[in-house]
């Protein structure tokens, strides 16, 4: 027997949904640069290349875990790779603040929406006839998510060595500026506060206390990403975009399609 919207003790209506305004845009949107995002990140991921032009290094490759990483691509993998030649490190490294991303609560909603149509907007049927939740494989792995959150600080704090490294030259010398150096700071700074206004972050600052006068320092760490994170969905979005922008343009530094832009 259909229930929710389509149960019998709900009105008999002919229609899907009475709302007059464009509610489907908005999964639209979602599907299509998400969809895009996947796209580009999977030929990058597979591709194992051009992902270092000096000093820059793609954030989709950081740290570069390869025994045959380009050489000066990575302080942190250099000394630890364990990849074979043949084996992209992207393929390794996305698998972290992909799946941060994955199982965040943002977008469980926004996908949810846009590919589930679970439901596709608010007073708008699903096509489902049933609902089970998160506790059944897969969907039971997204209470893995604050376990990734700690991977994708991890990546964070590496993004942010990598953003401070690139303020020099491509001979490697220190005091130089030049657009990759922007953009990956902007990238990084985006990631950060993407990380910080996540909803396990709030919860691991100000979790589980019965009184916050006791604990000032964790009151205020709460305070703060409790302000983040009524903007954790900006972050989302701006940050998917920024790491894409910063790998992009490493790359087509690396291919030589472009050369970088000096300031100082």
């Amino acid at each position: 027997m259909a229930t929710g919207v389509l149960g019998p003790e709900r009105a008999d209506i002919d229609k899907g949904t009475l709302r007059q305004d464009r509610w489907w845009i908005s999964p639209a949107v979602t599907f299509v640069v998400f969809t895009a995002f996947v796209v580009y990140s999977t030929w990058r991921a597979f591709a194992g290349a051009n992902y270092y032009a000096s000093p820059y290094l793609s954030p989709f490759y950081s740290p570069c875990l390869s025994t045959h990483c380009v050489s000066g691509a990575s302080d942190f993998g250099q000394p630890i790779g364990f990849l074979p030649a043949w084996f992209s490190p992207a393929l390794v490294i996305l698998i972290f603040p992909l799946g941060f991303r994955l199982t965040c609560y943002y977008y469980r909603k926004a996908y949810y929406r846009a590919f589930w149509l679970s439901p596709a907007a608010c007073a708008v049927p699903e096509p489902h006839k049933k609902y089970t939740g998160e506790r059944r494989f897969p969907l039971i792995l997204q209470n893995v998510h604050r376990w990734f959150f700690y991977a994708a600080f991890l990546i964070a704090l590496i993004l942010t060595y990598d953003a401070v490294i690139a303020f020099r030259n491509p001979q490697h010398e220190w005091g130089h500026m030049g657009l990759g150096t922007l953009i990956l700071l902007v990238n990084v700074v985006l990631i950060w506060l993407y990380t910080l206004s996540c909803h396990s972050c709030r919860h691991i600052t100000g979790g589980r206390l019965r009184n916050f006068s006791k604990h000032p320092v964790r009151y205020r760490f709460w305070t703060f990403v409790s302000k983040l994170n009524g903007h954790h969905a900006r972050f989302a979005w701006a940050s998917l975009v920024s790491v894409a922008v910063a790998d992009f343009y490493v790359y087509l530094l690396a291919t030589g399609a472009i050369t970088d832009v000096r300031f100082f």
